[in-house]
């Protein structure tokens, strides 16, 4: 098992530096498959040996090598997070493979439109796609009978952001409503606790900055992507375990 949670957190490392990549790249329409990196201060094409996951952020204190401009910390956090989620899926699906790889393809999926939703207040739709076309793929040979049950979360949970969207355009926007109905997918019944806690999440935040800015936080815009990734972690991992419990 050692062994196991090793490789799942190294995997986890990697994964997290592929979607800091991934999700710099996308939005920019600059493919992922293309040059390697480089230095966005001064465009200079970083070393291998510079792009090693935290270490490499550790060891050059947080500047380029090349240039001196800052690293952004989001980059070895992004890693670390991915790495301790990887090992957490890994022990939570230790019986279920299958369940634990769709599991690692949706902490990608998550943290990469995290990174967009922060950055530019977008959720890629090429990143969706790519998310929902690896889960299908695992889960229709593996669970065939589990594929109904979460085709109707995907619609149901899709359906019910967007009339939230319609209904009040200005808080929602239809990349959290595709974001939504690709988490049902993948979490199936489990996404009812993951909208939940999501917007248990928001309200608490919008709750804080009303408190703070008073009425000036009606005109403070924050994206919701990132908190319907924080309740697909808690569906994740928990989810089914809410709903039994609930249903019991």
């Amino acid at each position: 098992m050692v062994g196991v949670v090793a490789f799942s957190f190294l995997l986890g490392l990697v994964a997290g530096s592929f979607v800091t990549a991934v999700a710099h790249r996308v939005p920019r329409g600059i493919s992922i498959a293309g040059a390697r990196s480089k230095c966005p201060g001064c465009g200079a094409t970083i070393a291998a040996y510079d792009n090693v996951p935290v270490v490499s952020w550790a060891l050059l204190r947080g500047r380029a090598r090349c240039c001196g401009a800052a690293i952004s910390p989001r980059y070895p956090l992004t890693e670390l997070a991915l790495g301790l989620l990887f090992v957490a899926t890994v022990l939570v699906y230790w019986d279920e493979p299958a369940e634990a790889a769709i599991g690692l393809v949706f902490l990608t999926m998550l943290a990469a439109v995290t990174l967009t939703d922060l950055e530019q207040r977008i959720i890629p739709n090429k990143i969706l796609l790519a998310g929902a076309i690896v889960c299908l793929a695992i889960a229709v040979p593996t669970d065939p009978g589990g594929v109904p049950e979460r085709a109707i979360a995907a619609a149901a949970a899709g359906g019910l952001l967007f009339a939230t969207a319609l209904i009040y355009p200005q808080g929602m926007g239809l990349g959290d409503v595709k974001l939504t109905a690709t988490m049902g997918l993948f979490l199936g019944r489990a996404v009812a606790p993951a909208l939940l806690f999501a917007l248990l999440a928001g309200s608490v935040v919008g709750l804080a900055l009303i408190a703070r800015h008073g009425s000036e936080a009606r005109k403070m815009a924050i994206p919701f992507g990132p908190f319907l990734a924080l309740g697909g972690v808690v569906g994740l991992l928990a989810g089914d375990q809410i709903v039994d419990a609930y249903l019991g």
